[in-house]
């Protein structure tokens, strides 16, 4: 039987670890099993890390959107609050982005979650969006979706009765109707009496 070698394979191996440690300190890029510890640390960091940075990145917007909502009499859980009570659909590192380029646009912002945390504006109202180019630099530009002050109402449609199945909900779903209809008692009744209840 012919003697197998696998010089050429281990080489190989060899070569492709130390490739990818190149430029670390000391024995780490130069000897293999030094370098292969390494490699495989620094890619179980670079996979922690890549979630990290998504989170870094959030906690530097909300910063940024804090600080201009403090210039603007808001604090930045008041602001959010406001925001989504008014339906408007902006992500955080949109607002930091305005907050930085557009101190205007951003009290408009503010303005509209004012609006939306006293009830005036609702998630039944439309806000219209338009288009602004930020420069941020001298060659890079960024186009950022602002929202507009304006506000469209939408017509609400008047919803048909009709009449439901109570047999084919849930318990849950049940007395969550209980609930919904002033029925006392409902938590300890069982589904035959919440179907009664209801049905009445």
């Amino acid at each position: 039987m012919a003697r197998v070698k696998n010089g050429a394979v281990t080489k190989a191996r060899h070569k492709k670890v130390l490739k990818q440690a190149k430029g670390y300190f000391g024995s780490k890029h130069r000897l293999y099993k030094t370098a292969k510890e390494q490699v495989m640390n620094s890619l179980q960091y670079a996979y922690r890390d890549r979630k990290q940075r998504k989170r870094d990145f959030r906690k530097l917007w909300i910063t940024r959107i804090n600080a201009a909502c403090r210039q603007n009499d808001i604090s930045y859980s008041r602001f959010i609050e406001g925001l989504t009570k008014a339906g408007v659909e902006v992500n955080r590192k949109m607002l930091s982005e305005i907050a930085i380029n557009d101190p205007k646009m951003f009290s408009e912002f503010v303005k509209v979650a004012r609006d939306g945390k006293a009830g005036k504006v609702t998630r039944n109202e439309e806000v219209i969006g338009r288009e602004v180019t930020v420069t941020a630099g001298k060659e890079e530009k960024t186009t950022v979706k602002k929202e507009e002050k304006k506000v469209e109402k939408k017509e609400v449609k008047k919803e048909e009765t009709k009449k439901v199945d109570y047999s084919k909900m849930t318990v849950a779903e049940l007395k969550e109707a209980a609930k919904n209809a002033n029925i006392s008692g409902y938590s300890t009744m069982k589904k035959a009496e919440l179907v009664e209840a209801l049905t009445k």
